[in-house]
Parts: structure tokens; C-alpha cells; sequence
């Protein structure tokens, strides 16, 4: 059964290497080594790695630099540390970089088993915890969002600890991270939960209807308004009101918004008459507000009014660990709602998607695992289940400016490939219309298609 754990080990001492693997193929461990943090964390970035063992004083990369770079491939991998110094500061770093345990050279054999089969039975309890997990749904509650990390923890921590209270909450974040769902588990852990929570979504909306929306308008205030509108805030009265992508929000709207929020009263579009109301407004956005203000293009007092309370969602990249657990949840939703009975995903599959970076965030970890439902024809789903572009290295180079691992050129073509890949997905594979949605013509696309080796699969 310990055939299918892979263990990588990592030394720069042959005689260490030897001995240790010996030892773990004789307990039917599946081994591989490495005599360098970076050739060893080269395996782990094209295989499937299911513990880490690591000695701590290697002359390119130390124990702690590959502990940090095995937890930005894949959170999940647990990793043990040998060290041959007394000093116990190298033990104490590492255990606060998130290390599962560490061991002393000579290394005793039999604790080293005994740590290994710790992992074991931690992987073992993990799984089952984040299967029960997965399973709530328990729409718009705390306990009911599924996550694990340590930094959606801290969201969950601040939005239950506010919830109760009446102040206006900001929660920031980048589009797909759940920002929605905060908001909704803030208000139905409220005091108002039995009262309606009302949202409008600034950037769906054209100027000239925000305001409309927001406030109502009187029967004749403009040309179509044929009958006295209740807007939004009105119909939030004694309950939540949520306003997404605020920074989309016009300027003379902001003075209106900004005027309901400090005495709790409007006017209608086209009325006189005041109306009184009491909402708690919760607000998102996408967008810096701060540099938007800088630009003149969102109020200052509006901004210090609305950010009482301010909470960050983390992207889906910076918290890769809530990443499993999330794709059995989908699998097990998109199940439900196609009639489908997939049973999971495979480590390859899983592994795969832990490498990407996401740039849409939740959302679009969602529309993979929906798609990959429907369409998969085994019960398991594999890597064939999923889109071939979803590259470590081309993410990586689009996201992260300060990843000099990919040459000037290698960027530049990962980065054009991308935006092609997507054009043509978008497009369906019709290549005249991907040309047009790019700006190019059609033999202009064809010519950088051959130069940089892409197949248009979906060409028909």
C-alpha cells in the first residue's frame, strides 16, 4: 500500500541519500532523490510528491529556501527537515515556516518512521475533515464557505466579529474571490438576518440608471418613467443593502450616496420628498480607491464613510490550500445539478490545477470544475478533463513581475500565447473572429500561431 507515497529526498551527501532510501524501499516507499534543492524541487513541479524530506545545510539552497518553495508549488506537501546542528534556531525557523516536523543527524530510523507515519494518518484525517467540510451547504453562513487557509480564517474572524454591529464594512478583493458571499454571511449573521439584503452591482449598470436604481424615481422624473420606482435603499429599509464594485459609482452619485449614508435620507429622482431610512450598507470593489481618489474620480469623504470596517479577500493564488477542498465541493454541486456521479479528481488532475495561478480567482476554479463535470467521460477527473494551457510557468510569468526564472523572450511569448489560447476559446476556434477580437488580421494570427507552435484544436 506505501508504494503509491512518494517520498522525494533531498541531499547533498551520496552515503546519506543511500542509506535513507534503502531504508524507506524496504518499508515499500516509493523514492526519489535529489542531490540539490533545485533539482529536487524540478521533480516536484513535474510530478506528483507526497512528502518531502530535506536536509537543512545544502550549498545552493538551504533546508528553509526549499520548504518555501515546495509551500509555493503546493501548500498541501508536507515537509520534514534534517538537520546535523545542535543549534535548535534552524529547528525553530523551519517549524514556523510551516514545516511538518524536523529530525537531527544521525537520523534515528525509527522516529523517522514514526514521523512518516504521522503524515500518514494526518493526510488520512485531513481528507476526511475536508470532505465533511465540503459537504455543508448551509447557504450564506460562516461555517458553510468553504475554506481551510489561515488567511480566509482571518476574514471569517473579522466579518463574524462585525457582523453584529451597524458599521458600513468594505470588503476589497479582486473579481471571482467571494466577495458576495462575504457580504451575505455578514448580513445573515446580523441582527438584520430576517430582514431583506438588497444588492446592485454598479459596473452592470449605466450611469444614467444608477442613480434610479439606488434612490427610485417618481412617475414622470424622466422620459420611460411612467410610474413611481422604490429604489434600492428603500427597499433594503430595517435590513442590508450591498453595493458591489463601488468604484464604478459616477461622482454625482457618490454625493447622493454619500448624503444617505451620514443622515440615513433621500430624495427620489424627480421628488421632494425626504425619505427616511435605515439600511446597513456593505460595499466591494475591485478597484484601488485610494489612487481613484488621488484621480478625482471617487470622493474622499464618501471613501472614510463607507471603509468604517475594511476586509481583504486574499486571491485564490495566495491561498493555494483552500484549492482541494473547493474542487470536491464543485465536483460534488455540479454533480447534483447535472445528475453527473463523479467520484473525484485524480492526484495528477489535482496537482495540476494547484500549479496554476488562477487570475479569475474562485469563479473561475468553478467554471473548470463545472465544465470538466459535464464533459468527462470516466468517473475520475484527469488532466485530460481540463484546458492544456493552464501552465505554471506561463501564469507565473503573467502575474508575477518578480519571477525572473523565464527569459525577456519566454514571457513575452508565454504572454501572447495566452491571449491567443483565450481569443480562440472565446471565439470557439473561429480564427477570423479570434483575429478580430485581437485587433489582427486573420493572416497576421495565422503567422504568430506557426511562430510560437499553436494548434487551434478547436477548429473545426
Amino acid at each position: 500500500m506505501n508504494d503509491n507515497f512518494k517520498i522525494m529526498l533531498i541531499d547533498d551527501e551520496p552515503a546519506q541519500i543511500k542509506s535513507l532510501s534503502a531504508f524507506l524501499k524496504r518499508r515499500s516507499f516509493t523514492v526519489l532523490s535529489a542531490s540539490s534543492g533545485p533539482e529536487g524541487l524540478a521533480f516536484l513541479e513535474n510530478g506528483n510528491i507526497d512528502l518531502v524530506l530535506t536536509d537543512f545545510r545544502m550549498p545552493e539552497m538551504n533546508g528553509l529556501q526549499i520548504l518555501r518553495a515546495v509551500k509555493q508549488i503546493n501548500p498541501e506537501i508536507p515537509v520534514i527537515v534534517i538537520t546535523a546542528f545542535s543549534d535548535t534556531s534552524d529547528a525553530v525557523k523551519v517549524m514556523k515556516e510551516g514545516a511538518f516536523d524536523y529530525l537531527s543527524k544521525p537520523v534515528n530510523l525509527d522516529e523517522l518512521e514514526l514521523l512518516i507515519n504521522k503524515v500518514l494518518e494526518h493526510r488520512h484525517l485531513v481528507s476526511e475533515n475536508k470532505t465533511l467540510r465540503a459537504q455543508l451547504k448551509q447557504k450564506y453562513k460562516f461555517d458553510a464557505i468553504i475554506s481551510q487557509s489561515g488567511e480566509m480564517e482571518d476574514v471569517l474572524n473579522t466579518a463574524g466579529r462585525i457582523a453584529r454591529s451597524k458599521a458600513a464594512v468594505l470588503i476589497r478583493g479582486e473579481s471571482g474571490t467571494g466577495k458576495e458571499l462575504i457580504a451575505r454571511a455578514i448580513h445573515f449573521a446580523s441582527d438584520r438576518r430576517d430582514q431583506p439584503m438588497i444588492t446592485v452591482n454598479c459596473a452592470a449598470l449605466s450611469e444614467n440608471l444608477l442613480e434610479s436604481e439606488l434612490f427610485g424615481h417618481e412617475k414622470g422624473a424622466f422620459t420611460g418613467a411612467i410610474s413611481q420606482r422604490i429604489g434600492r435603499f428603500e427597499q433594503a429599509h430595517n435590513g442590508s443593502l450591498f453595493i458591489d464594485e463601488i468604484g464604478d459609482l459616477p461622482l454625482h452619485t457618490q454625493v447622493k450616496l454619500l448624503r444617505a449614508l451620514q443622515f440615513g435620507e433621500f430624495e427620489r429622482v424627480g421628488g421632494s420628498k425626504t425619505i427616511k431610512v435605515n439600511a446597513r450598507v456593505i460595499t466591494a470593489t475591485s478597484r484601488n480607491l485610494e489612487r481613484m481618489i488621488k484621480d478625482s474620480l471617487f470622493r474622499e469623504d464618501l471613501f472614510y464613510r463607507i471603509n468604517v470596517v475594511s476586509i481583504y479577500l486574499p486571491s485564490l493564488r495566495a491561498r493555494k490550500s483552500d484549492i482541494p477542498i473547493l474542487i470536491r465541493h464543485f465536483i460534488e454541486k455540479y454533480n447534483h445539478e447535472n445528475d453527473k456521479n463523479i467520484e473525484g479528481i485524480s492526484k495528477e488532475a489535482q496537482d495540476y490545477l494547484m500549479r496554476y495561478n488562477f487570475p479569475g480567482n474562485v469563479r473561475e476554479l468553478e467554471n473548470l470544475i463545472e465544465r470538466a463535470v459535464v464533459m468527462a467521460r470516466d468517473q475520475i477527473l484527469s488532466t485530460v478533463d481540463f484546458p492544456a494551457g493552464l501552465s505554471v510557468s506561463t501564469e507565473s510569468a503573467i502575474l508575477d513581475p518578480h519571477n525572473l526564472s523565464d527569459s525577456y523572450s519566454e514571457k513575452v511569448a508565454a504572454f501572447e500565447k495566452t491571449l491567443i489560447l483565450q481569443a480562440l476559446e472565446l471565439q470557439k476556434g473561429n480564427q477570423s473572429q479570434a483575429a478580430k477580437l485581437l485587433g489582427l488580421s486573420e493572416r497576421h494570427l495565422r503567422s504568430r500561431m506557426q511562430a510560437i507552435n499553436i494548434v487551434n484544436t478547436m477548429r473545426k
